[in-house]
C-alpha cells in the first residue's frame, strides 16, 4: 500500500494535519502566556491597592494621635456661638489642617492642607485659598466619594458637621446640598459669615472620572429654620 492510500485512509498524518496541529499548539501556548499575564497584573493590581489603602490608614492612625495629643495639651474646647475666629496665616502645603467629623454617618477623617491627587488619597484635603475653620468666610474642603466622602450621599440639612483644630472645635450644621458642574467654582466663593462647604465628584456610583461634582454646604453653629 503506497503513501497516498494510507493518507487517503487517515493512517498517516498529512501536511494540513501538522499544519493544524501547529497552530493548535500555537495557540495554547498563547492562551498560557495570557493567563499568566492577567494573573500577574491581578496580583501587581490587588498589591498596589492594598499598599494604598495601608498607607491612608496608616497615615490617618499618626495624624489622628498627634492631633488629639495637641488638643489634650492644650485643652482644646467647642468654640462658643457666635464667635468668629480672627484670621490665621495659610497652612503649609501638606501639613495636618485639623479632622472632620459627621457623627450621625459616621465619618472622621483628617484634613490635610491641598488639594492634589497626594493629598485626597491620604486625608480630606483643604481647598487652598478659602477660609480657615471658624474664620469669617467659606472653608473648601475636597474627599474622594469612593473614599472619605463616601458616606456624603445619606447627608441630610441639619446634620451636624464638627472640624476639630488646635484651636478647637468648630461645629457647622448643614444648609444645602447641591450638584453643579466642574466649572461651577463660585460654590467656593467667599461668604459673609463662617461657612462650610464640601466638594465631591458624583454621581457616587459612576465608574470613571465622574462628570460632575457633589456640594454640601454647611453654616458655622447655626440650625437651619
Amino acid at each position: 500500500m503506497d503513501i497516498w492510500r494510507l493518507l487517503h485512509l487517515g493512517l498517516v498524518d498529512g501536511p494540513d494535519d501538522e499544519a493544524a496541529d501547529a497552530r493548535g499548539r500555537h495557540r495554547q501556548r498563547v492562551s498560557r502566556w495570557l493567563e499568566g499575564l492577567f494573573l500577574v497584573l491581578g496580583f501587581v493590581c490587588l498589591g498596589y491597592y492594598l499598599y494604598m489603602v495601608g498607607e491612608a490608614r496608616l497615615y490617618q492612625s499618626f495624624e489622628d494621635k498627634e492631633l488629639d495629643t495637641i488638643l489634650a495639651s492644650r485643652g482644646a474646647s467647642p468654640a462658643q456661638d457666635g464667635a468668629i475666629v480672627r484670621r490665621r496665616p495659610a497652612p503649609a502645603q501638606g501639613s495636618t489642617v485639623g479632622r472632620i467629623e459627621i457623627p450621625r454617618l459616621g465619618v472622621s477623617a483628617v484634613i490635610r492642607a491641598g488639594s492634589d491627587a497626594r493629598t485626597l488619597q491620604l486625608a480630606v484635603g483643604y481647598i487652598p485659598g478659602t477660609a480657615l475653620p471658624g474664620e469669617n468666610g467659606n472653608l473648601g474642603l475636597a474627599g474622594h466619594r469612593d473614599t472619605f466622602f463616601r458616606k456624603l450621599r445619606d447627608i441630610n440639612p441639619g446634620d451636624e458637621i464638627r472640624v476639630t483644630t488646635k484651636d478647637g472645635v468648630f461645629r457647622y450644621f448643614v444648609q444645602r446640598t447641591n450638584i453643579v458642574e466642574p466649572r461651577d467654582v463660585w460654590v467656593l466663593d467667599s461668604t459673609g459669615y463662617p461657612a462650610l462647604t464640601l466638594v465631591t465628584c458624583y454621581p457616587f456610583s459612576y465608574i470613571g472620572s465622574a462628570p460632575q461634582r457633589f456640594i454640601v454646604r454647611a453654616a458655622l453653629r447655626s440650625r437651619p429654620t
